[in-house]
């Protein structure tokens, strides 16, 4: 598939309005991108797992409309919000080729999440890609579900969901890989065939069970708002001293991530993902101008999962986002005993306490009216 393929030949404009909703979750990147290129490309291949419970709910109602220019309005949780529009306008922009009908219509955007905001959860992961899922859903009206100029000549569930992730990706790199779950790859690389810079490819390869139904509990250190935004720190990598190395390591790590995943060896899954972790703030941290996104609390429940794994053999390990909290990763057989750990030794390094409890999942769902 290449862009050109995305490009929406033809459509009614007989449709005067209409409300698609869709919930889409947020990911959690295994090996990590961190560095990207024109037009949304990702500088090195990355995998996520799908999240489950953490998800943004978007509806959008579209009404014909005869000004130029786009037009919409977004409420965020209830509430009209301004901030929001800027990065919907340039998201918008990027995606006008492949979806013309935008300024045809006044679009009526709400959208929640199940998570803070802004707090190190890849919120604009699941609210790009649950936009995007709209977008497509709008679409298919648009184009009565079968006259779209798709490459086998007919709108499939394949097109549907390559088309959404593409489009998700130009609004956030990262949100290409909600659409689908439970693990999802994005870059072209040799390790997997059919793999695309251009939209995140469902994980089709073997999975040892231990991996299934696998384990994530997000720890909120900080919910605020990021020092710094990933899309500065992606820029940061331009020119950055160990950026090749980098990239280098992280196509290697996801051929060795194959390997794991068919295998079960889940001390191996816990090295390559810690280690991925602490490289992407290493970059951060050594990138000109540098920033830490790390806190002390950070610190102090890594250590934790360090000691408590060393006095236990347990295979519970962490990751980390472009944020201070601290993503547990852990086989669904130690839930009890990790949840048991959690609640008497990390939660106090918790903003207020507060941590999810989730897991992994499927995708994205389409919630019909």
């Amino acid at each position: 598939m290449t862009a050109q393929d995305f490009i929406l030949k033809s459509y009614q404009t007989t449709v005067e309005n209409g409300s698609v909703k869709w919930e889409s979750p947020s990911n959690i990147a295994l090996v990590k991108y961190w560095g990207k290129k024109e037009h949304q490309i990702p500088e090195n291949p990355s995998i996520s797992f799908t999240l489950s419970n953490c998800k943004t709910i978007t509806e959008v109602t579209f009404t014909k409309k005869e000004s130029e220019g786009f037009s919409f309005d977004v409420f965020f949780e209830g509430i009209k919000n301004e901030a929001f529009k800027p990065k919907i306008q340039t998201f918008f922009k990027r995606i006008e080729h492949y979806v013309p009908f935008l300024k045809e219509y006044h679009f009526k955007i709400e959208t929640s999440n199940t998570f803070p905001h802004s707090s190190g959860i890849a919120s604009s992961a699941s609210g790009m890609s649950a936009i995007a899922l709209c977008l497509m859903s709008i679409e298919q009206i648009l184009t009565n579900y079968s006259t779209l100029d798709a490459p086998d000549g007919f709108y499939n569930s394949t097109y549907f969901k390559q088309k959404a992730s593409f489009l998700a990706r130009l609004g956030s790199g990262s949100a290409c890989r909600s659409v689908e779950g439970t693990l999802v790859v994005w870059g072209n690389n040799n390790t997997f065939e059919g793999s695309s810079d251009l939209y995140g490819v469902k994980y089709e390869e073997e999975v040892h069970s231990n991996f299934q139904n696998y384990q994530d509990t997000i720890l909120l250190v900080d919910k605020g708002e990021k020092q710094v935004s990933s899309t500065v720190g992606h820029q940061l990598m331009y020119g950055h001293p160990f950026a090749k190395e980098r990239f280098a390591q992280a196509h290697d790590n996801l051929a060795k991530l194959k390997t794991i995943l068919a295998s079960g060896d889940l001390e191996a899954f816990v090295k390559i993902v810690e280690s991925e972790a602490l490289t992407l703030h290493a970059m951060m941290m050594t990138s000109m101008p540098y920033f830490i996104l790390m806190k002390p609390n950070t610190l102090e429940i890594i250590n934790k999962i360090w000691a408590y794994r060393l006095k236990t053999d347990s295979k519970v390990c962490f990751t980390l986002d472009a944020g201070a909290n601290v993503h547990v990763l852990y086989p669904e057989n130690e839930k009890a005993s990790i949840l048991e750990f959690i609640k008497t030794e990390l939660v106090s390094y918790c903003q207020n306490g507060h941590y999810i409890c989730d897991q992994i999942g499927l995708g994205a769902n389409q919630i019909e009216f």
